[in-house]
């Protein structure tokens, strides 16, 4: 059974790597072939956008990848829960700094902690892998200049971690199959993506013994809550 799922998902990749590589790729090599007429000094804006167009095209690319990589070692069962000890105030400020690249115009990550100086004991990766996505995910969503509240706090030996953002939301008919494989909302339109981001999240949180949950509303923004059993 789980080989014919592999094979299945081998399946799907093509079809949808197919599809979704082709408009990034073309967009790359669109972006190189004009950047290199702009030969003037005063054509630098041009280049500039340009060169912001190959970028945000690489990024896509790269999540596709990481979506597929995920998705292929859990169903492998390559990935296990491995909690170590860290500062979570520490290591959200980081992720942040990281993702920042990624963010529209104007568009800011409040980290709201309940307290400085906690030291949490979770699979620190599999925490990152969870959270990047879901920060992915409100930064996408989300218009220029638009808020993404992140916060967290420890409750009777449970993590909880809330990311509302204030971007398109989602109907409610497709909220119930969020978490299944390649669904897509039928708002999402032309943003990009595979449709696997938050079923892998799911599995990540249940393989830490967790649960995640969501509401949204539609053009109002959307308020993801996990909650993390803390191995003290």
């Amino acid at each position: 059974e789980k080989e014919q799922n592999l094979n299945e998902l081998k399946s799907r990749f093509i079809t949808t790597a197919s599809h979704e590589f082709r408009t990034p790729l073309a967009t790359i090599l669109s972006s190189v072939s004009l950047i290199a007429k702009y030969e003037l000094t005063e054509e630098n804006d041009k280049r500039k956008k340009h060169i912001s167009r190959i970028k945000s095209s690489v990024n896509n690319l790269t999540e596709i990848l990481n979506d597929f990589l995920s998705l292929g070692k859990l169903e492998e069962g390559a990935i296990t829960n491995n909690p170590v000890s860290f500062r979570l105030d520490e290591f959200s400020k980081e992720l942040i700094e990281e993702l920042k690249t990624t963010a529209k115009t104007d568009q800011i990550i409040e980290y709201i902690a309940e307290k400085a100086d906690v030291i949490v004991k979770i699979d620190k990766q599999l925490l990152k892998n969870i959270l990047i996505n879901l920060l992915s995910n409100a930064i996408k969503y989300s218009g220029e200049g638009k808020k993404i509240e992140f916060k967290t706090h420890l409750d009777k030996g449970e993590l909880i971690i809330s990311i509302l953002d204030h971007g398109i939301g989602i109907p409610d008919e497709d909220q119930q199959y969020l978490f299944q494989r390649f669904f897509r909302a039928k708002n999402a339109g032309n943003i990009d993506g595979t449709g696997l981001g938050l079923n892998i999240v799911k599995k990540y949180v249940e393989l830490m013994d967790g649960k995640i949950s969501l509401k949204s509303k539609l053009y109002e923004g959307t308020k993801v809550i996990v909650k993390i059993p803390n191995n003290k």
